[in-house]
């Protein structure tokens, strides 16, 4: 086997492995259903995502933690705006106006 063809087998059992597990809950439809713990644990997983996105830029300075952070005290207070008011808005008004004031 010449390594042009290891390398289309290798494409093509990639594609699979990202292809299969995909396919099979369109395929499946109802027939397959997940536990009822694991579907709750699902609805938490975008959050989590966005948070482990934003947090390392929140909380780290430079590849440093540091305490004093201006984008960490943003991060507080837009926090606390969610929490006192349901106003959609008022988080990133918060939030950027505390960034704002404290550069």
């Amino acid at each position: 086997m010449t390594y042009d063809w290891t390398l289309w087998i290798v494409f093509i059992l990639i594609g699979l492995a990202t292809t299969l597990p995909r396919a099979s809950f369109i395929v499946l439809g109802q027939r397959a259903t997940l536990p009822e713990g694991l579907q709750k644990a699902l609805r938490y997983a975008p959050a989590a995502a966005l948070a482990a996105i934003v947090a390392p830029d929140v909380v780290l300075v430079g590849g440093a933690l540091e305490v004093f952070n201006p984008k960490l005290a943003a991060a507080f207070a837009a926090v606390l705006a969610t929490q006192l008011s349901r106003n959609p808005w008022l988080p990133f008004i918060v939030g950027m106006g505390v960034l704002w004031a404290l550069r």
